[in-house]
């Protein structure tokens, strides 16, 4: 058992080493993308400009790193995923 394997065991609750955040990421980007255009929708409909354009400027950060993560859980092709 490697020193690093040790650590883990004794740290971790069940004993094994934590996996990749990834889906946790592709979640939390998916909820940001929903909630913050939902939220430019219902500013621009109030005419609220400036709460508009930056609930839409952080919708498009959350379709950023939608695609990072994606590509990134491609380029991987360990076959864990959120979606199969």
């Amino acid at each position: 058992m490697s020193a690093g394997d040790r650590l883990w065991s004794r740290i971790s609750p069940t004993g094994e080493r934590l996996e990749s955040a990834l889906n946790l990421r592709i979640a939390l980007a998916v909820f940001g993308l929903v909630v913050c255009g939902a939220f430019a929708v219902l500013a621009g409909a109030a005419r609220l400009t400036g709460l508009a354009i930056v609930m839409a400027v952080l919708a498009f950060i959350a379709v950023v790193d939608l695609v990072v993560v994606i590509r990134r859980r491609i380029e991987r092709g360990d076959g864990h995923s959120l979606f199969g």
